[in-house]
């Protein structure tokens, strides 16, 4: 089954403060803030939703179909990919723009201050209607951050062709209404986020998780360090964390995550075995700095997955 993956292609600037953010800010004068952090170092990385979501997929055997857009700045990014025999053919170039730049800075507890500048995201792209009626029923579709205007089109052509799709709004989430919320939702064979964002899905639609589970199906709560949980009906599956080698840097945990669950579900595997898969597939960046540093073979994969569950896994 082909994979369409649609989100954010992003250079990272990835920045390491070795305190805690928690010691620099004073609660009662948030009002008021002015701080400033002495970072480790800061490394440029290959990043973006779609891009992390692509490059873990390609890991594990898949050959994705990349719907996003960049900037003028395009080729060490192309290079990169090209490369990593990563499908870059339906990539928007816009020009005139930079590529969408995030400067990610973490500290001690893994928390994450980011400043992102959408760059060539003020545009988006889009499948045209022979494309859509063409991969009808033959693929499944991965909704990521990105343009809002593009995530709406893709969730109203997606369901217009009848294409299943997966819905992470991620840190768009803050300028969906409830209206368009509820459409994306309705339609989902998949909502993912992690605990914060799902409390903003809840607030803005005014409805409980067993009420959205009703509607979309499937519902998976990431927790970090605690695991994801995946709900469906009155069912909570839990999936337990898989214990990094080493923690270098959280940064693209959740994309992986994400690539990892949509490999177990077009292999018509258990739920439990696609979160176990998404869990696996999440610790790898963890242990590197960047979201696109980590590698390994399908076989060392199954092995560690065999490791980590006890069971083999018919990837």
């Amino acid at each position: 089954m082909k994979i369409l993956v649609s989100g954010s292609i992003s250079y990272d600037r990835i920045m390491d403060f070795p305190g805690f953010f928690k010691d620099h800010i004073l609660p009662d004068k948030i009002h008021k803030l002015s701080v400033s952090f002495l970072i480790n170092g800061i490394r440029e990385n290959f990043g973006g939703t779609a891009g992390n979501i692509a490059y873990s997929l390609k890991l594990l055997g898949e050959d994705p179909l990349v719907i996003a857009t960049i900037g003028e700045d395009k080729k060490n990014y192309f290079a990169w990919w090209k490369k990593n025999k990563i499908n870059y053919s339906k990539i928007k170039i816009v020009k005139k723009e930079k590529t969408a730049s995030a400067y990610i800075m973490t500290d001690k507890d893994d928390n994450q201050i980011t400043g992102f500048h959408p760059g060539s995201m003020i545009d988006f792209n889009l499948l045209n209607a022979a494309e859509l009626n063409k991969y009808k029923g033959k693929v499944l579709a991965i909704i990521s951050p990105e343009n809002k205007e593009g995530m709406m089109r893709k969730i109203s052509d997606y369901i217009k062709f009848g294409i299943e799709y997966i819905f992470d709004p991620g840190q768009q989430l803050p300028t969906f209404s409830k209206s368009e919320l509820m459409k994306a939702i309705k339609y989902a064979k998949v909502v993912i986020g992690n605990d914060y964002e799902q409390e903003l899905i809840f607030k803005t639609t005014n409805l409980a998780l067993n009420q959205l589970v009703k509607s979309a199906g499937i519902f998976i709560i990431t927790l970090g360090s605690q695991g994801s949980l995946i709900k469906i009906k009155t069912e909570t599956i839990k999936i337990r964390p898989v214990k990094a080698k080493k923690i270098v840097d959280p940064t693209g945990a959740g994309d992986a995550y994400r690539a990892g669950f949509i490999k177990g579900l077009i292999n018509n595997l258990s739920l439990e075995e696609c979160g176990n898969l998404g869990s696996l597939a999440a610790v790898y960046p963890v242990e590197y700095y960047g979201t696109q540093e980590h590698s390994y073979s399908l076989k060392e994969f199954r092995e560690r997955y065999r490791t980590n569950f006890g069971a083999e896994v018919k990837i």
